[in-house]
């Protein structure tokens, strides 16, 4: 059971996050990291990928919840992470999070501490240290470096 009940996590008082609609190649959890591919569906994002970092939304549409996965060819919403705006993102099991703690991607969209040389993707705005044997949601802001890049 994850921790949170959404991914966008405000503030309230910003507008809502942008968001782009696509096609979804492969079975998507939200709060996993999605790039678009070469067909202009999303794809999950690499291992420090280079691309254009979008959120998978949960699918509040349907009243799915966070754990709720996207099927591959479902038309899922990517929300475009902006540093003014918090996100819950899925942590692998093993990460220990400190607060400030820059994070990259794994090669299966999940979000880990990065390494020397790592694109960094976002910062961590709490500490969660998982132990907890599955996936969690933490809570991140994108990292100026990751605007620069997209």
């Amino acid at each position: 059971m994850a921790r949170y009940n959404k991914i966008f996590a405000g503030p309230f008082t910003e507008a809502t996050p942008q968001v782009h609609e696509s096609i979804v190649a492969a079975a998507t959890l939200p709060g996993l990291a999605v790039v678009f591919n070469t067909t202009g569906g999303f794809s999950i994002a690499g291992a420090s990928t280079n691309d254009a970092v979008f959120i998978a939304q949960d699918n509040y549409l349907t009243l799915k919840g966070v754990d709720d996965e996207w099927k591959a060819g479902d038309r899922m919403i990517g929300m475009a992470m902006l540093d003014v705006q918090l996100f819950n993102v899925r942590v692998p099991t093993g990460q220990n999070i400190a607060k400030g703690a820059k994070l990259t991607t794994n090669a299966t969209g999940r979000f880990v501490l990065a390494a020397s040389g790592d694109r960094i993707i976002a910062t961590a705005e709490e500490a969660f240290n998982n132990t907890t044997g599955s996936d969690q949601l933490v809570r991140v802001r994108a990292a100026k470096s990751h605007l620069a890049a997209a």
